[in-house]
């Protein structure tokens, strides 16, 4: 039977530097990050982020957060993840939510770090869907609810979320929230399989892949396999 440490899920990472597209100040701040030229970066990015602009304020978080050409300070990056958050930059919210959820220069409040998963969630990062359906699931900062896991893992999933689809054929598998179907739970899992370019973290996905086939007939192993060919994101 497929072991409990399955549903373990990966641990979240924050968003890193957000490059931008239009040649100006952002775009040569972007180039000069690229190149490890931090210091260029920082005097680039502190004056606009300084007059507001949300996108400057994230991406300082980032260095803070990194160390990168300055100490590295959780309080500082927690502090400018919060300014643009508060205007609503989702890569900001869901770094702060990372921040309170792992009490890196703030305290640890899980609600906090779901209040931030959401507002970032209901904008579409699949990262902080995925990070909400964690919290649901294992009753961190809300009270645990299966049904909602499942949803916002669903909602990162179809997005190419690979730790959703895990963790999605996971609930399918033990039907928590859901009813149990392995034809669903092989699908999921097996699709994140194929999306892992770490060979470890393949190998442990083909395992419990593997693991719920044993349970299956070879029709639905065929079918689970024939739904997982033919998938594509939403939208697409």
């Amino acid at each position: 039977m497929l072991r409990r440490s399955l549903a373990l899920v990966l641990l979240v990472v924050a968003l890193g530097f957000a490059p931008q597209a239009v040649a100006d100040p952002h775009d040569d701040a972007s180039w000069a990050y690229m190149r490890g030229d931090y210091a260029t970066a920082l005097r680039l990015l502190r004056p606009l982020a300084d007059q507001g602009d949300a996108s400057a304020q994230f991406n300082l978080g980032v260095m803070y957060g990194n160390g990168e050409g300055v100490p590295q300070n959780h309080a500082q990056a927690a502090s400018w993840y919060r300014k643009a958050a508060e205007q609503g930059n989702d890569r900001a919210q869901f770094n702060l939510g990372v921040k309170y959820a792992k009490g890196e220069g703030v305290p640890q409040n899980y609600a906090q770090a779901v209040s931030w998963y959401r507002k970032a969630a209901e904008q579409g990062r699949a990262e902080a869907q995925f990070a909400l359906g964690v919290a649901y699931e294992h009753g961190e900062g809300v009270p645990q609810n299966y049904a909602q896991a499942v949803s916002w893992y669903r909602k990162a999933a179809e997005q190419e979320n690979a730790p959703a689809q895990f963790n999605l054929g996971v609930m399918y598998f033990y039907g928590r929230g859901v009813p149990q179907d392995y034809v669903q739970a092989h699908m999921w899992v097996n699709l994140a399989a194929s999306r892992a370019t770490d060979p470890e973290l393949r190998g442990k996905r083909v395992e419990a892949r593997d693991r719920i086939a044993a349970m299956m007939t070879r029709e639905q192993i065929a079918r689970a396999q024939q739904l997982a060919q033919g998938w594509k994101p939403k939208g697409r």
